[in-house]
């Protein structure tokens, strides 16, 4: 496991356990974005990076009974997290890596990232994997309840020029991954960048 690996598994694990009632209302952000995703019934959705899982039952709700949810995660403790939260049941967990994912090339219709993108410790490259595992014309959501500013603040610091969430740098870097930027919206209350994975 490469040091980025073990930085973000201790960065989680030791959060997992009280990480959903430190976030107790983020619920209604997560439905919103997962909506903007424009899922259909029947659609397969990844949720890379997912966590304790809050994402998975809108996912679940958004692609029905006949859709497939995986979420997928690279610390134990936040997929246990999720387990004692139920919502395994809205979704199959992944203990996964993101920038190796044990997923069929095509296979899904969308991915959803909440609170990804300053994880990864190769963007490009993870943002590429990312693309492998979605058919041409499916969809990525790069998602966090709060927006750059509120996030910096609520950390004691200042937005910088290199924020890979800033659209001046962010759109390259899709564009670079095999995605197209379609939309993005960076506001107090949230932060969501769609895009298309290119043919």
């Amino acid at each position: 496991m490469s040091d980025d690996h073990t930085r973000v598994q201790e960065f989680f694990t030791t959060r997992a356990a009280d990480w959903d009632r430190r976030f107790p209302d983020d619920g209604p952000a997560y439905a919103a974005a997962v909506t903007e995703l424009g899922l259909r019934e029947g659609d397969r959705v990844l949720d890379a990076g997912c966590g304790t899982g809050r994402a998975l039952p809108p996912l679940r709700a958004a692609v029905g009974a006949s859709g497939a949810v995986v979420g997928a995660d690279l610390t134990p403790a936040m997929l246990e997290a999720a387990v004692r939260a139920g919502r395994h049941h809205d979704g199959r967990l992944l203990l996964a890596d993101v920038a190796a994912l044990p997923l069929r090339s095509g296979s899904l219709d969308a991915v959803f990232g909440a609170g990804l993108i300053s994880h990864l410790p190769q963007p490009d490259a993870n943002l590429r994997e990312l693309a492998r595992v979605v058919r041409p014309g499916g969809t990525l959501a790069l998602f966090h309840p709060i927006g750059r500013a509120a996030l910096a603040a609520r950390h004691g610091r200042q937005i910088t020029a290199d924020d890979l969430r800033a659209e001046a740098n962010l759109r390259p870097l899709l564009a670079g991954s095999g995605w197209r930027m379609t939309s993005y919206v960076d506001e107090d209350t949230r932060y969501l960048a769609l895009a298309v994975r290119e043919a």
